[in-house]
């Protein structure tokens, strides 16, 4: 697939509209190709200036999405005015569609257990065909060897063509970076995107959206974390 990317701060941004954002997870998924896909908020973009190892990362992705509407804004002042926001949670929402569709196998790793709990009942309501892989709570410690490895042949088992990862940034997207060539599927670092479809984060409401107001939003939600 032909790719064309712009430079926002030390990020690569790919230029794409939503159908193409889809169309590579579906060919990536069926083909059950080890790809990485980041979705870039202000706030990776930032951080990939002083963290090396996560401007590598985004370096080597294989598509890397503006998710925060400043960073789509800063797209169209390059000279491509018509680029669209492709976010996390919509663009996890709209691929699921498709699994569901085409039957592509789904797996999630991140979040607390309530929340994966929770999210399974809001998806299988929305698409009640869809084959969920495995949803896996990680414990908030590091892995030994034995047990990322257990998760790893969890997820290939299941055959898996989508793996949406929810560790927050920068860690899912060092995660995935880690798991190049090893786990057999196409692995989107999704952020808060469980929390959102489960209804245990409430999203910003479409105006804020609109205006590149979600961060706001974000923060009053979650002022420790963020």
């Amino acid at each position: 697939m032909q790719r064309t990317s712009v430079r926002v701060l030390t990020a690569p941004l790919d230029i794409l509209d939503w159908e193409s954002a889809i169309r590579r997870l579906v060919h990536w998924g069926n083909e059950r190709r080890s790809s990485v896909v980041c979705i870039c908020n202000v706030h990776m973009t930032v951080t990939a200036g002083h963290d090396k190892e996560l401007a590598e990362v985004l370096d080597g992705a294989d598509m890397v999405t503006p998710d925060g509407a400043p960073v789509a804004w800063a797209m169209r002042r390059a000279g491509y005015a018509s680029q669209q926001r492709i976010n996390g949670p919509d663009l996890m929402w709209r691929y699921l569609a498709e699994a569901e569709r085409l039957g592509q196998v789904v797996f999630f790793y991140g979040g607390m257990e309530e929340t994966l709990a929770a999210l399974r009942v809001s998806m299988l309501a929305a698409f009640p065909g869809l084959r969920i892989g495995g949803m896996v709570s990680p414990p908030f410690r590091p892995l030994t060897a034995e047990e990322d490895q257990a998760y790893v042949d969890q997820i290939n088992a299941a055959d898996t063509a989508a793996l949406f990862v929810g560790l927050g940034c920068p860690k899912q997207e060092k995660w995935m970076h880690a798991h190049r060539g090893r786990i057999s599927a196409v692995m989107v670092g999704v952020g808060a995107a469980f929390d959102y479809h489960a209804g245990t984060i409430k999203r910003a409401p479409m105006w804020m959206q609109r205006y590149g107001l979600e961060w706001f939003h974000r923060l009053c939600s979650e002022p420790r974390r963020l």
